[in-house]
């Protein structure tokens, strides 16, 4: 009875119009736990980030100048369109950096793996929701009752969400029909604030002042009727818009130039030595499917293939490697564009690396080494059954930064920490609906 009035507990607290459109997932009946060693590291990984879109800023800027090689900003610019290109290279945005850093983090036998970033994510409103309605729950432990403290507190998402708009009295959030299954969660966001409105993408009566969240992917542009006027409204600095418009920060091949050997002395010099080792570590080893031809002496390092052809007769053993679409792409998210090697039969997967090499240039893909997710155990509740069921899962950990204040003095907080558990047979992870959706807590939750 008490697992079930917990679990009910949490059930009622769902808003009436929901979080997500049409989705589903199963009801933790407490936080995620992580280590404090693991929790740390997540609430160190922030500024890392930020460094390293400081540095993806700085090297497409010189690439554009001549100053870093040009290959860089022509391999980014590809498949983009001479307007976009133009937005991404105003003077205006020179400096301008997501505000919303989110990780895909697996967790690992060796520890945490940064598989991708979102700039424009969705899950804010329901992180929040989640911190704010496990924070609210007691958890009964060996000392008797107790308040769970959820990692970014109790309000950390919104607070750091409002913050990355400054001084703004007005907070337009613009959301695209193609991201339409996230509004509902921006909707109950908003309640939250007075500042913030929801709009879509017909909204043209923007106010000098207001601040602007660009809740739409940049792919999507010739389906955005206002976008033209919020990219020229802020180009003229009459509101402020985040995150800008610069389809490099979209693209999952920045993984692959961190790895690019002939880019390590940028990487060095803008990172530092200790935040370019730490995401070496962290990073999976990553490549660019171009399918220029080699010449005959050289391989790609890492992988011993001289032609990416070669891919497809490797053993399903030695096929531990992820095909993503980088970016830029309506198939560029959730599992869609994603083709894990070991997991396809030798016609799959070859069908994938022959899609992927036909994709270049207007769509590049990404291959990525393989880290598989370590097993946990999460419980959840099974309303059906009425009674609470242990599952054992792979995990994905989300964690979200909110990048404020301005030039140097930017500095990121964690707002909080989501947590994906899929079923154990599932090999790519997402909010599938058997999957559990949870905040997180440093340590054990101890339940009677």
């Amino acid at each position: 009875m008490e697992q079930f009035e917990r679990a009910e507990r949490i059930r009622r607290a769902l808003p009436a119009g929901g979080l997500f459109a049409n989705q589903q997932w199963r009801t933790a009946l407490d936080p995620f736990p992580l280590d404090s060693v693991i929790a740390r590291d997540i609430e160190s990984l922030g500024r890392v980030l930020l460094q390293f879109y400081r540095s993806v800023n700085l090297l497409y800027r010189r690439s554009t100048e001549g100053r870093s090689p040009g290959w860089v900003a022509g391999l980014l610019d590809q498949g983009k369109s001479p307007e976009l290109v133009s937005w991404q290279r105003n003077a205006v945005f020179r400096n301008e950096l997501p505000r919303v850093i989110r990780p895909d983090l697996l967790l690992t036998e060796e520890g945490l793996v940064v598989t991708e970033l979102d700039s424009v994510p969705g899950g804010i409103g329901l992180t929040q929701w989640l911190n704010e309605t496990y924070s609210r729950l007691p958890a009964s432990g060996t000392d008797g009752p107790r308040w769970v403290e959820v990692l970014g507190g109790s309000t950390g998402m919104r607070d750091g969400f409002g913050s990355i708009f400054g001084d703004a009295t007005h907070v337009q959030l613009v959301v695209s029909a193609e991201s339409a299954s996230y509004r509902p969660e921006m909707e109950w966001l908003a309640q939250g604030d007075a500042r913030f409105q929801v709009r879509d993408t017909a909204f043209v009566d923007f106010q000098p002042g207001d601040a602007v969240y660009r809740f739409f992917e940049l792919f999507d542009l010739p389906n955005v009727a206002n976008a033209g006027q919020i990219f020229a409204m802020a180009a003229r600095k009459e509101i402020r818009l985040t995150p800008p418009p610069k389809p490099i920060f979209e693209e999952k091949l920045l993984f692959a130039l961190l790895w690019n050997r002939n880019l390590h002395a940028f990487w060095r010099q803008e990172l530092g030595e200790s935040f370019f080792q730490r995401l070496l570590r962290i990073v999976p080893r990553s490549w660019v499917l171009d399918p220029a031809p080699l010449p005959p002496h050289a391989a790609y390092p890492g992988l011993d293939l001289t032609d990416w052809q070669q891919l497809k007769s490797l053993s399903q053993r030695d096929r531990d490697l992820i095909l993503k679409i980088s970016g830029y792409s309506e198939n560029a998210w959730g599992a869609r564009g994603v083709s894990l090697g070991s997991d396809l039969s030798t016609a799959d997967w070859s069908a994938a690396v022959d899609h992927a090499l036909q994709a270049w240039p207007a769509s590049p893909y990404v291959l990525q080494r393989y880290h598989k997710p370590r097993i946990a155990e999460i419980e959840w509740y099974d309303f059906e059954a009425r009674a609470a069921q242990k599952m054992q899962g792979r995990v994905r950990l989300c964690p979200y930064y909110f990048a404020s204040g301005d030039g140097d003095a930017i500095r990121t907080h964690l707002g909080g920490v989501l947590a994906t558990i899929c079923p154990a047979n599932k090999k790519i992870i997402h909010g599938m609906t058997d999957a559990v959706l949870a905040p997180c807590a440093v340590g054990a939750v101890d339940r009677a």
